[in-house]
C-alpha cells in the first residue's frame, strides 16, 4: 500500500512536502501544478514549484525530499505538443515522475481550457497523455489525476479508459465531479469501477479526513493505494496512523502539544518569506483552519491570531500551546 500527498495549489509547496514526510507514512508526493501554455519554460520555473530539482544528481531522476520521499512534477494544460515537450525537459532535470492534471475545479482554470474542463472530451484526455508518454522515457512513470466528471458523473469510465489506453502508468481519482466541487461525499464507489476496467494502479482520494474515513474508503474503492490532501493538513500524521492500521502496530497519534510544536517549526521556517506586515503568519493561519477540524485548541490559537500581524504577539500565542515555549 502506498500513501500519496495529493497536489493542493497555493497550499502544499516544499515546505509543507518537506515537513509531512518529515512525520512518516508519505510514499509519494505531487507538486503543485505547473502551468502549461504554448511556451517552452525554462528551467527556473520548475525549480521554484519544485527545488526538490536542484539536489538531484546530474543523469539521475531521483526528485525527493530530505527524507528520502520520491516527488512528482505535475503538469496542467491543455496543448499536448508543449506538454511533452517541456515534460521532457523536467525528466531530464532529474524528476521521477511526471503527472498530469485533469481534475483542477478552479474556474479560472477551467475557463482556459485546462483542468477539469478537459474531461468534457475522453479524446483529449487520450492525446495529452498519450504525447506525454512518448516524449520521456519508459522507465519514467507518466500519471494522471482526474476526476469523475465535469458537469456529472456520466463519463468517469471514458475518461479513466482514455488515460488508460494512452499509456498512464497509474490514475488517481478524486472521487467527485467538478459540479460536486469539494462538497461531501465522495463517490468511492465510482473508484472501484474504475480498478475493475483498467489494469493499472489506481489511487483513491477525496474526503479521507481520518482513519475511519480511511476504513469506509478502503471497503468501497477496493483501492491498494491513496492520495490525502486536506486530511493530511487536518491531520499531520494520518498517513502514520493508516500505516500502523494497515499494519497492526501500536501508535499513538500526535497530541496538540506536538502538533503546536510542529506548526510552530513551520512558521519558523516560512516567516521570512512573507515579512510585510499584512502577510505575517498568513500561512499559518491557513494551515490552523484546517487543523481546527479536528484539534479544539487549534481553533483556540486561530481565533487568537487571526488579525494579528505582529511577530512577537504570534510567537507569545504559540508559546500559550506549545510543550517547549520560547523563552
Amino acid at each position: 500500500m502506498r500513501l500519496f500527498l495529493a497536489p493542493m495549489e497555493g497550499v502544499v509547496d516544499h515546505h509543507v512536502r518537506e515537513l509531512l514526510t518529515g512525520i512518516g507514512g508519505i510514499d509519494v508526493c505531487v507538486t503543485e501544478f505547473v502551468r502549461i501554455t504554448d511556451q517552452k519554460l525554462p528551467e527556473r520555473v520548475f525549480k521554484l514549484l519544485c527545488p526538490e530539482l536542484e539536489t538531484v544528481p546530474a543523469g539521475q531522476n531521483t526528485s525527493q525530499t530530505a527524507s528520502g520521499t520520491p516527488v512528482r512534477v505535475q503538469l496542467l494544460g491543455s496543448n499536448p505538443e508543449m506538454l511533452a515537450y517541456n515534460a521532457a525537459k523536467i525528466v531530464g532535470m532529474g524528476a521521477c515522475a511526471i503527472d498530469l492534471n485533469f481534475g483542477c475545479p478552479a474556474k479560472t482554470v477551467n475557463k482556459n481550457d485546462g483542468g477539469a474542463s478537459l474531461l468534457k472530451s475522453p479524446n483529449r484526455v487520450f492525446d495529452i497523455v498519450s504525447a506525454v508518454r512518448a516524449s520521456v522515457p519508459d522507465q519514467i512513470p507518466v500519471t494522471a489525476k482526474i476526476r469523475l466528471g465535469f458537469e456529472d458523473r456520466s463519463r468517469y469510465l471514458d475518461n479513466a479508459n482514455a488515460a488508460f489506453e494512452a499509456g498512464a502508468s497509474e490514475l488517481a481519482v478524486h472521487a467527485r465531479s467538478k459540479a460536486d466541487g469539494y462538497k461531501p461525499p465522495a463517490y468511492w464507489n465510482y473508484i472501484r469501477d474504475i480498478r475493475e476496467a483498467i489494469d493499472i494502479p489506481v489511487i483513491a482520494n477525496g474526503e479521507i479526513w481520518t482513519l475511519e474515513d480511511f476504513k469506509r474508503c478502503l471497503e468501497q474503492s477496493g483501492c491498494e493505494d491513496f492520495m490525502f490532501g486536506r486530511g493530511l493538513l487536518a491531520t499531520p500524521d494520518l498517513a502514520r496512523q493508516v500505516k500502523a492500521y494497515i499494519n497492526a502496530e501500536d501508535y499513538r497519534p500526535m497530541s496538540w502539544g506536538e502538533v503546536c510544536e510542529f506548526l510552530f517549526g513551520y512558521y519558523q521556517l516560512t516567516r521570512q518569506l512573507y515579512p510585510g506586515k499584512k502577510s505575517l503568519g498568513n500561512r499559518v493561519k491557513q494551515w490552523l483552519v484546517y487543523l481546527r477540524r479536528i484539534y479544539p485548541g487549534a481553533n483556540q490559537l486561530f481565533e487568537t491570531i487571526k488579525r494579528s500581524h505582529d511577530a512577537d504577539f504570534i510567537e507569545q500565542a504559540f508559546n500559550q500551546h506549545r510543550p517547549y515555549p520560547t523563552n
